[in-house]
Order: C-alpha cells, then structure tokens, then sequence
C-alpha cells in the first residue's frame, strides 16, 4: 500500500497511477512472473484496482525516511526488555451526539435510529499510547489536549516506565506536539526531520515553560510520522474499534458523564497489555 498509494515517478517510473508493471518492478520482492499472477495475488490480498474519489493531500518528501527510522525504534521496542520502550500516540475527539451506523432493523420503510440529545454537541478529547511491545495503552481524557496535558502525560509515561533509558513516542505532525513550551520538558532531541510549526509561534520556550517544566528532562524522544499520512498510525485502528464498539449509536446523548465513562471503562480493558490488540492493528503477527 505504500506504494501504490504513491506517484509511480517517486519511483522513477513515468505515469500519474501505477499499473501492474510498475508494481512488479518496484516490489520484486512479491516473485511473481506475470502481469497475471500479480493480480491474482493482489486480489487476495485485497487490494483492487477501483475508481478514485478526489482528496487533498500534502506528501511528504521524507516519507520513506521517516518511516524507517520509526521501523527501527519499533523493532527494538519489541525485542527491549525494558531499556528502550517505543509506543504509538494520537488524540481522539469524540462527541456528545450518537455518529451513525448501520443496525438490524425490520425490512421496508423503519430505520435505526440514532437517538440525539437537546443539548449541545459537547467534544471530548482523548489521548493514548499504545506499546508496540505488549499493548499496554495509556490514556487520558480532557476537555482540551494542551501543552501541560502533553508534559503531564510524558510524565506518566516516564512513572510507568521507571527503567527505561528511552521512551520513543511515534506521532502526528500536530504543532501542539513540537511547541517550544512542551518540548523543554523532555531530554535533547534527535529526530533530523522538520517541524511543522506556525509562523507565528515562537522557537524558543517561554520563561514560564522553563520555570515549570525547564529540569523535568524526561527521556522522551518524539518522532513524527509522514505528515498527512493517518494510515501509519496503528493506534487509528484502536480509535476505529472503539467507534464500532461503543460510540455508533449508543444512547447516552443525555449522559454525558455516562458516556465518558463508557470509553473510559472500554480503553481500560488494554491497561494491562493485550495480544489481540496488536494483532486488531497490525503490530502482531496473526499466526
């Protein structure tokens, strides 16, 4: 998928779309011989040639880049016994109001029905961290995600992982995640890719980030995924589990307190690390 996803002329192959030559060219590692037994192989695994639909997207000059360096932190993650820890981060806005989905109903006219609240559609931001090791997942849950949250939650991070040397946190290109005030709270850092960053915003902390958070140097290396490249978080695939699982449909729009508990108590259930869940978002191998 990284490949097609792409201008075959990242690869140095002429085209806008890539065919099945260029395919083959590009992944000799699939060994097939023929156009033909490439497709065969293409369509079981799922991947078919169908109709685009029109997106806006930024690539990224480093994506290949990018992601192997955060492959290598990812392979030692696993294979670390407790020196080095790499985890997936992202935030998850949810709201009040039911998002809709399909149900059983009776055939005809009747349709499921997404029972809405009077009240406003109050957001809720959630934040977690999913261990590529174990699938242990952090979380929090606040009105707003601010810089303090960050701090405060690389400081829980560092608590659970008393003995590691490093924790690697792989995550999206979020200004908020590179602003000066949040990073003087963690140790130099190495990641060699720019930093999306408002014009506007300041390069150096602020007196009072220095004050708060200037000698916390907690051993958190940050480093962003491709930007506008989703799909390279697995920690997505959580949030569209708890979508299908709690959030579509359900009747609490008049309970917000209830609600938010709801995800609270679904996330909890990876709080002490789960298999399945690194098999549900590709980090674990399902043989």
């Amino acid at each position: 998928m990284h490949v097609v996803r792409r201008e075959p002329a990242a690869f140095g192959i002429p085209g806008t779309r890539c065919s099945l030559e260029a395919i083959q060219q590009v992944c000799a590692w699939l060994r097939t011989t023929t156009r033909g037994s490439l497709a065969h192989l293409l369509r079981r695994l799922r991947v078919r040639y169908k109709w685009a639909r029109e997106h806006l997207h930024s690539p990224d000059p480093d994506y290949l880049a990018k992601l192997a360096s955060i492959a290598t932190w990812v392979a030692t993650g696993r294979r670390s016994a407790g020196p080095v820890v790499t985890l997936y981060l992202d935030e998850l806005t949810y709201y009040r109001q039911p998002t809709l989905a399909r149900a059983w109903c009776a055939q005809g006219r009747e349709q499921p029905l997404a029972e809405r609240s009077h009240r406003s559609n109050t957001a809720t931001r959630v934040l977690a961290a999913l261990n590529v090791a174990d699938g242990h997942v952090h979380f929090v849950q606040r009105s707003h995600i601010t810089i303090s949250t960050l701090v405060q939650f690389y400081q829980r991070l560092r608590d659970a992982y008393p003995h590691a040397r490093t924790i690697h946190v792989v995550l999206d290109n979020w200004p908020v995640h590179f602003h000066p005030d949040g990073l003087v709270a963690l140790a130099a850092q190495q990641s060699p890719w720019p930093r999306y960053l408002p014009s506007n915003w300041p390069t150096e902390p602020s007196p009072a980030a220095r004050r708060r958070w200037g000698r916390l140097q907690l051993p958190v290396q940050l480093w962003p995924l491709p930007t506008y490249a989703s799909w390279t978080n697995p920690i997505e695939k959580l949030w569209r589990k708890l979508k299908h699982d709690r959030l579509h449909l359900h009747r609490l729009a008049d309970d917000l307190d209830a609600l938010r508990q709801l995800v609270l108590d679904y996330l909890a259930q990876f709080a002490q690390g789960s298999d399945a869940l690194l098999r549900y978002v590709g980090l674990q191998s399902r043989d």
